[in-house]
């Protein structure tokens, strides 16, 4: 099963290294990885996209928490958040096909970034059920090159992972 972790981290060099090496370590496979700064400087969200159960998920959490550099963990339940990747396609695009080519691109708000005689490169973000429709549709005219990003996500609702960061904080000055 598919989770997506949020980690809030310290910013501050060799940070998305030693988190990455925890997960290898491990022997946990990471699907994607971005890492951005937050609204404050100080501090990076690392977004990790993993496959497991419910168990060995709460065993990666609680091994993150334990590093000094992070801050906070949140799980993002599907429902629960907000889910983004951002995708290059460069997909073949002559006289011929052209026009179809375009028709089914606008069909997933896909921006064309590029154009040349002969192919295309379209922009598109959203998630991955998304991106991947498009590129089954787009395969039959010859698909060039993918790339796509990590996924980054946010809760839905009034809850940020400021909150863990600052419940983390709490508990752990008064358990000392």
């Amino acid at each position: 099963m598919k989770h997506v972790l949020s980690v809030y981290v310290e910013n501050q060099p060799g940070v998305l290294v030693r988190v990455a090496s925890m997960f290898s370590r491990r022997e946990f496979n990471i699907d994607s990885l971005s890492v951005g700064v937050t609204q404050s400087p100080e501090f990076s969200r690392i977004t990790v996209v993993v496959h497991g159960d419910l168990s060995l998920i709460d065993q990666m959490i609680k091994q993150l928490e334990k590093m000094p550099v992070v801050r906070a963990v949140q799980r993002l339940d599907s429902a629960m958040a907000v889910t983004r990747g951002m995708t290059l396609i460069k997909v073949k695009a002559d006289d011929t096909s052209r026009l179809d080519v375009l028709k089914m691109a606008e069909l997933f708000r896909a921006h064309v970034v590029d154009v040349q005689p002969a192919n295309l490169i379209f922009e598109i973000t959203g998630d991955d059920e998304k991106v991947t429709a498009l590129l089954r549709l787009l395969a039959p005219y010859g698909i060039l090159e993918v790339i796509r990003t990590g996924l980054v996500a946010l809760e839905r609702g009034d809850n940020t992972i400021n909150d863990y960061h600052q419940e983390r904080e709490y508990y752990g000055k008064n358990l000392l």
